[in-house]
This record gives structure tokens, sequence and C-alpha cells, in this order.
């Protein structure tokens, strides 16, 4: 399935191009320095999206686990498209123990085709104690949990240079509208308000989800989510409304929506942060500071910071997540120990390892907030874990991938199309619904 916008720090990608491995970084088994322990010559793969300094990271991650257990690991980069790759491996015979699972609907799909293993009294025990309900609510299937969110990502964060907001007199605001005041002073000042992502249709699908989640409230979003609420609904044609006055802002959006439409996600990053800004926000998850800091050398907090995106017609102001489970396959040669690393990665232990590197969100409260590395990513960890059973999952990520996770087609392209002319939210709520219930009835 598509997405990774969380996958976009690909500092081997000229490796992988050039040996055409599926993975960089450790991809050999990593040594586990220690035969006498409970795992010993066992080796766990586990297969994920990451690649780049995010697998990197979770390689540290394994490592722990290995010194741990005795255990050696391999890491497989899957590419975005999961479900393909796991399902030949799995019909090939060469089932990976592990996968981290960007989506809830591929979750589902895993459990649904009969490929996962129901997680251990152990995980459960750690997911009851340290994880708001909603986290696990995600990971089960008709009340059965298959899957751990190891990974989260904070997607209600707008991110601003403090540079321009200084130069426009303007401090980060508490509301939608104020925000767009915001907008409009620093579009006075010289420069843009915002550089939106839109060539990239998921960019745009989390603008629109912030704005229902808040506008509409959590019950309707739950509802939209899982197409008992149709498109056409009067509360999703009042959000298109509320982010169509955005679109068709000259002032607010940079270069218009010709030039949004040809900007893709680290592109929109460099508008803000890179040598040569255009503008003095852009809205993303926390992953935007990741970007900023490998790319673009920011100090995040200094040069490069956030406010959490604005409540919307004075609703709660949204807490939208995604995030990365850990799941089982029945079919992986070392099941067992594969369930061994779960029980491994519920733990703040685990969470920590990664925590230290940057990069990382936990949904595990037990976390210490003097884990992670900087006052910014505290600040982003304790807001997503502060928001409890509030947070909502990603709203596409959720969706068939025919509706919501593909390039070219259903959410994605109709709200490209929405950026390009945004004068008919009635008949583009119309075309979203069409498209939803063919995806949902497949």
């Amino acid at each position: 399935m598509m997405r990774r916008r969380t996958t976009l720090l690909t500092s081997c990608t000229a490796l992988i191009l050039a040996l055409g491995a599926t993975a960089c970084g450790n991809s050999d088994p990593v040594s586990a320095g220690g035969g006498d322990k409970a795992l010993g010559g066992q080796t766990v793969t586990v297969a994920g999206v990451w690649s780049g300094t995010e697998q990197k990271n979770f390689q540290k991650v394994l490592d722990a686990f290995s010194a741990k257990t005795g255990a050696k690991t391999q890491f497989v980069s899957t590419g975005d498209n999961v479900s393909t790759v796991v399902g030949s491996k799995i019909e090939g015979g060469n089932a990976p123990d592990v996968v981290m699972v960007p989506q809830v609907g591929v979750l589902q799909q895993f459990a649904k085709q009969g490929w996962l293993t129901p997680l251990s009294a152990t995980t459960q025990k750690s997911v009851d104690a340290g994880y708001a309900p909603v986290w696990k609510k995600y990971g089960s299937i008709d009340g059965t949990l298959y899957g751990l969110y190891f990974k989260a990502a904070h997607k209600s964060t707008v991110w601003y240079s403090p540079d321009a907001f200084q130069q426009a007199g303007v401090k980060p605001p508490t509301s939608y509208d104020d925000m767009l005041k915001v907008g409009h002073t620093i579009s006075d000042s010289g420069l843009s308000a915002f550089s939106v992502a839109g060539q990239d249709g998921w960019t745009l699908t989390d603008w629109f989800e912030n704005i229902y989640l808040s506008q509409a409230g959590p019950e309707k979003y739950d509802a939209l989510a899982t197409h008992k609420l149709k498109w056409t609904d009067a509360t999703v044609v009042k959000a298109l409304n509320t982010l169509g006055k955005l679109f068709k802002d000259k002032e607010l959006v940079a270069g218009g929506e010709k030039e949004a439409l040809n900007t893709d996600f680290p592109s929109s990053v460099e508008k803000v942060f890179g040598p040569k800004p255009d503008a003095g926000m852009v809205y993303e998850g926390d992953f935007v500071a990741g970007v900023a800091h490998d790319q673009f050398e920011k100090t995040i907090g200094k040069d490069a910071n956030f406010f959490p995106f604005p409540a919307v017609d004075g609703g709660t102001a949204p807490v939208v997540s995604g995030g990365d489970a850990a799941v089982v396959l029945k079919d992986g040669k070392n099941a067992k120990a594969g369930m061994k690393l779960l029980e491994y990665l519920a733990t703040p232990e685990a969470s920590a390892v990664w925590a230290k590197a940057g990069g990382y969100l936990s949904p595990n409260k037990n976390l210490p907030l003097s884990s992670y590395s900087d006052d910014v990513t505290r600040a982003t960890a304790k807001s997503l874990v502060d928001a409890g059973d509030s947070v909502r999952f990603d709203m596409s990520d959720q969706a068939p991938a025919a509706f919501g996770g593909t390039k070219g087609a259903g959410e994605w392209k109709l709200l490209q199309d929405f950026l390009r002319d945004p004068s008919d939210p009635k008949g583009t709520a119309a075309k979203l619904e069409t498209a939803a219930a063919k995806a949902y009835k497949g």
C-alpha cells in the first residue's frame, strides 16, 4: 500500500539503487553476542516499510533485543506495497516472522486472510498497562489483539519558521480562524502563509481529516472512517467548504493551486525550512522535524517549531495519528521467537532505544518523556499520550487502499482535483461517496 509519509529520510537510497538491495544499513543477520541466552541460534525476520534513517534506528532496537535474548535478527525493507510483498512471500514459503504494518486497513486484511497469530498474554498485559484503549482497538479484529503499535506519528502539528513569525510580528494561533489571520499577516510581510504538498494526495487527506475531526467530532469521524456515514453528509460538505477557503486563497497557498499540485512533501518542507524560504508554515506530522533537521540542518525548537493543529469552529483541537503495528505471521519459520520480539517491543525499554536516537514517537504512556532527546519531541509525545482515547487514526489509512491509499485514484485524486478547483464542495463530496462506495464493497 502506498503511503509512507514517514519514510522520506532515505539516506541509503543511492546504496539501494547501486546494489539492488531490499534493505540497507545492517541487512545481514545481527550477531546475537550470546548463544547461551533463551533464543540463541534463532533468527527473527522482520519486514517493514522503513528504509534509510528509520531503518537504521529500528535496527538499534533489534540489536538491543539480540543482546537481551541471544536471537539474531534480519530486517527486510518492503517498500510501500507491504501487503503485496508479504503476500508473495507467504505464497513462496518465505514468510517473515514479524511485519511492521503501516495501515489499519492492511492489518485488518492480514487478519481476515488468516495470516496472523493473536498476541501473547504477556504482550496484551503490557498493552493494557501502557496504552490508551484506542490503540488496542486499532490493533484488534473482532475483539482479538493482533497488532502492537510500536511507532506512532502525530499528524496534528503545524510547523513554522520562528524567524518568519518574528518578522511578521505574530504568535502561534489557537484557533483555525486565527491561523488564517496569522497566515494573511505573514503574507503581508512578504512570504506566503502555507506550503502545501498537493502533489502527494495523502497530505490533502490529512488536511481534511484534521478539519473534519475538530469540526464534526469523533463519532462522525469514526462513522465516516468505516463508511457507516456517507461522504455526501452535510458535515463532509462543511469540512470541504472550510478547506476550500484555504485552497482558493492565493495569499495563503505558496504559488497558488498550480504550484501546490507540483509540490511533493519533501519540497513543501524545503519551501519553509530550505535556503530560500517561500512560506512561513507547512502542515504535516511530527516527521516534518526529521526532514527539517536532517536535510536542511535546522535546530528543532530554534529554527523550526510547531503548534498544535488548532480547533475549528469552536470544536476540540484534533489529534490525528498514524502508526506502525507489529504483527506475527503464522507462517513464519520462527513465529515463536517473533512473538518474543513483540513482547520486547511492548516495553518502555524497547521504545527508549529509538526515542534516544530521534525521529520517533511512542504511544506507550509508560515511556518517560525524558527518553526523548529534545524538548519539541517531548512536547509532541506528551500531546499524543495526553490525548488518550480522543486520538483518531488517520482516516485514509483505515480505508480500503483503492479509496484511501492509491496514487491517482480515490480520495487522493479527488482531493487533488478539489485543490485545483475548490468551487464545488458538494460535487466533490458526491464523487468521494461514489469512489468510497465502490471501494468498501470490493
